[in-house]
């Protein structure tokens, strides 16, 4: 039953046959968390300083969110998109007439919406190219966005990076193959293969590019700012890298995992019953999960 939910939180078929893969009912930000609950709306607690955790008024029909470093990202059912939060660099300003959209993410300053098609849209801070898609880029299943580079994973298992490189974090692994998902944190990525194992490549500073020996089974993928987080097939909870504000530190007995997500210094997970469990930094409340929260789980 929880490998069918993860499944179901993972992957959705499109109208054009592609199976596109973004778990998203929860998603972390530098300073701040967001939820998707069961109606469709959108649940946002800690930093708001540029206001990305206050939810725009009569949002509603969102079926996924995504958090950048100080906004936040919603896609609504008609594909279309919503952001809000900081916009110094462009990151909250949806390109105008952006439609079809099947899933976005959030980078440091700058947004990523994968199209329908296979095709991916980018726009904020460009600074390093990492709001520039590569030419020629289509057949695309997820994005995932890092601190300053972009990723995108291709419907044949193989990986495109894209922006800041100085750690490595665009250079993606020769001869990677066979990846199901992908994910950024601030210098590093992240990829899971059909066979359960991680791959981890960039800055390895605090150790958040070495999996930890003997991890298999994974069927997700996390980047935090300078951790790294897997969730296993029987819903627990791998974490490693910088622990200095305890987001490596996974809480004793959490099980029945069917997401995780990462902010900059905090960790969350999503359980099977829709409740959300956060740890790590809680400088501006983003690992105190709102009272009476119930996330969007899907069936």
């Amino acid at each position: 039953m929880l490998h069918a939910m993860l499944r179901a939180v993972t992957t959705a078929t499109t109208a054009s046959g592609l199976v596109i893969i973004g778990p998203t009912s929860i998603d972390g930000g530098d300073n701040h968390s967001l939820a998707l609950e069961d109606d469709g709306t959108v649940v946002a607690w800690g930093s708001d300083f540029s206001g990305e955790s206050t939810v725009p008024a009569g949002l509603t029909g969102v079926v996924q969110v995504a958090a950048g470093y100080g906004h936040s990202l919603a896609l609504k059912a008609d594909g279309t998109v919503v952001a809000w939060g900081s916009d110094n660099q462009g990151q909250s300003s949806v390109p105008a007439g952006l439609t079809d959209v099947v899933q976005v993410a959030g980078g440091r300053y700058h947004s990523l919406a994968l199209k329908e098609d296979g095709t991916v849209v980018a726009w904020g801070y460009d600074g390093n190219g990492q709001a520039t898609v590569p030419g020629g880029l289509t057949d695309v299943v997820q994005v995932a966005g890092g601190g300053q580079h972009s990723l995108a994973l291709k419907d044949d298992g193989t990986v495109v990076a894209w922006g800041l490189d100085t750690d490595g974090q665009a250079t993606v692994p020769g001869g990677l193959t066979g990846v199901v998902q992908v994910a950024g944190g601030e210098s590093h990525s992240l990829a899971v293969k059909a066979d359960g194992t991680v791959v981890a490549w960039g800055s390895d500073g605090t150790g958040q590019s070495t999996a930890p020996g003997g991890l298999t089974d994974a069927v997700q993928v996390a980047g935090g700012g300078y951790h790294s987080l897997a969730l296993k097939e029987d819903g627990t909870v791998v974490a490693w890298g910088y622990d200095g504000d305890g987001q490596s530190s996974v809480p004793a007995g959490l099980t029945d995992v069917v997401q995780v997500a990462s902010g900059r210094y905090h960790s969350l997970a999503l359980k099977a019953d829709g409740t959300v469990v956060a740890w790590g930094d809680n400088g501006n409340g983003q690992s105190t999960v709102p009272a009476g929260l119930v996330a969007y789980v899907p069936a």
